[in-house]
């Protein structure tokens, strides 16, 4: 079994101009470009990839033929969650009959169950799928907070490897670590500091826009090479800081994905372009980027 480590691109999904369809050549030509930039990890309906924004149907396709097109060259991750513990399982199935390595998965969303219903949503997919489950921890979308402690007892759960952990808080970030589990770091901002506190991996959407720069911080970090780690983090963080304080995250990524000269269009309706005065900010935070580039 592969254990996921790297890092983790949940890829953009590219529409039409009218955003009513998939354009799938596009968004293959996406992919391609995030594994010859050598990024690690390859996952498919992520935050960043709109899941939200998409149909059932859509989500299955986009698993479908990217598995195909990934063939082995990155490791590959789908996010399967759904408000209901029948849905996610029979996503979850899904993913698993197309050979992904994990499948990530928030806790039940909207109206919500209590922490036993979460446990009862994670132990039923763990029975029903045998496939490594990655926990999604983003509770300022979510309204579930999978605490460190928690986690322990989900890791109690025979498939429950993982959790990337969306706080972009840094202690918590070092409790989950001590937890055993193998934690990725979803906070923008603390990335290195993720890394340096023994996160194996990020899940992080701006690797859309600059996966060149995320997988040279990896390897620098992960060879012990920190003065020119940190260099590298500066160059990036900026941007990292941008996307973290607007309110418009995807649509931010997609657009610094464009000027850096990968074409994934918009976002799905209602998501809305960027402003005038957010576009100037944006660009501020890529100058340091692009210097480097």
């Amino acid at each position: 079994m592969i254990e996921l480590k790297g890092m983790c691109v949940p890829v953009c999904t590219t529409f039409d101009s009218a955003g009513d369809s998939i354009d799938e050549v596009s968004y293959l030509q996406h992919i391609d470009a995030m594994i010859e930039a050598g990024v690690h990890i390859i996952m498919v309906c992520g935050g960043t990839g709109e899941f939200a924004y998409l149909s059932t149907e859509e989500k299955r396709r986009l698993v479908e033929i990217s598995a195909r097109h990934v063939e082995g060259r990155a490791m590959f991750v789908a996010q399967t969650s759904a408000i209901s513990t029948r849905d996610t399982i029979e996503a979850t199935k899904h993913a698993a009959d197309q050979g992904v390595d994990a499948a990530m998965i928030l806790p039940p969303y909207f109206e919500g169950p209590d922490l036993e219903g979460v446990y009862y949503h994670f132990e039923a997919i763990n029975t029903a799928v045998d496939v490594p489950i990655m926990v999604y921890n983003i509770p300022q979308h979510s309204g579930i907070d999978i605490t460190p402690d928690y986690f322990r007892r989900l890791l109690e759960l025979s498939n429950v490897r993982y959790i990337k952990d969306s706080m972009g808080d840094l202690v918590r970030i070092q409790e989950l670590v001590e937890t055993g589990g193998i934690i990725f770091n979803g906070g923008d901002p603390i990335a290195f500091q993720g890394l340096l506190a023994g996160c194996q991996g990020c899940v992080w959407g701006t690797i859309n826009a600059m996966p060149r720069e995320a997988v040279q911080l990896y390897n620098l970090v992960s060879s012990g090479r920190l003065v020119e780690a940190n260099e590298v983090w500066k160059q990036v963080l900026p941007f990292q800081l941008f996307v973290w304080s607007t309110p418009v995250y995807n649509p931010a990524v997609k657009a610094a994905a464009n000027l850096r000269g990968f074409s994934v269009g918009e976002g799905r309706k209602p998501q809305l372009v960027l402003t005038d005065s957010e576009m100037e900010r944006l660009n501020s935070a890529l100058a340091s980027l692009n210097v480097s580039s």
